[in-house]
């Protein structure tokens, strides 16, 4: 262990290293101590970052709903995916309703949203399952009818099948609920043959 050099000794005389000397009887003050100044996790840069700077990738959502008031709870599911972290909102469909597929329950109302979002898929849809709690979502059973029902189609190129997600959504080109709003607002991601395989499913646009 190094020892600390001697701290100069004051002189007087205003040279680099000495300490003026304090009148006599008194005591000099002592320099007046530097604030910390508290940095942010990541910098102060980091912290002002608007989040459409950070690095994104292009993700869609569908929005499903058909209890309760669901053209009132998929209008604010759009407006709620838009305040999730690093996340904004580029587009969003009409509404549209079709009857249920492989659940029960009221007419279904639909939508899809397109997103730049700096999460990754996992963290992505932990989010919107978030939103789909807070909407009041139950699953007392598979299909059942539902307060609010977000499904991720796609994140950017991710392509994984796993029990918690699989990516591109496995049933997304099945359903014309997904592919009519979907071609909507990004018509290069639905080929035209699986709009016609899904032509004898009833869907309605909403005109607004």
């Amino acid at each position: 262990m190094k020892n600390k050099p001697d701290r100069p000794r004051g002189d007087g005389d205003g040279r680099k290293g000495s300490s003026p000397r304090a009148p006599a009887g008194k005591r000099a003050a002592p320099p007046p101590a530097k604030r910390a100044q508290a940095r942010p996790p990541g910098g102060a840069q980091a912290a002002r970052r608007p989040k459409d700077e950070y690095p994104t990738v292009q993700a869609f959502v569908a929005i499903g709903a058909n209890l309760g008031d669901a053209q009132a709870a998929v209008k604010a599911a759009m407006e709620a995916i838009g305040t999730i972290e690093r996340t904004v909102v580029t587009a969003r469909s009409s509404l549209y309703r079709s009857a249920p597929i492989e659940s029960s329950g009221p007419d279904y109302i639909n939508a899809v949203v397109a997103v730049r979002t700096g999460l990754t898929a996992e963290a992505f849809l932990s989010e919107l399952q978030l939103l789909e709690d807070q909407a009041g979502r139950e699953r007392p059973f598979p299909n059942a009818p539902r307060t609010l029902d977000l499904d991720l189609l796609t994140h950017g190129n991710t392509v994984k099948d796993t029990p918690a997600l699989s990516l591109p959504h496995p049933r997304m080109r099945e359903r014309a609920f997904v592919l009519k709003p979907l071609a909507e607002i990004a018509p290069d991601k639905v080929p035209r043959a699986a709009l016609a395989r899904v032509s004898g499913q009833v869907i309605e646009r909403i005109r607004s």
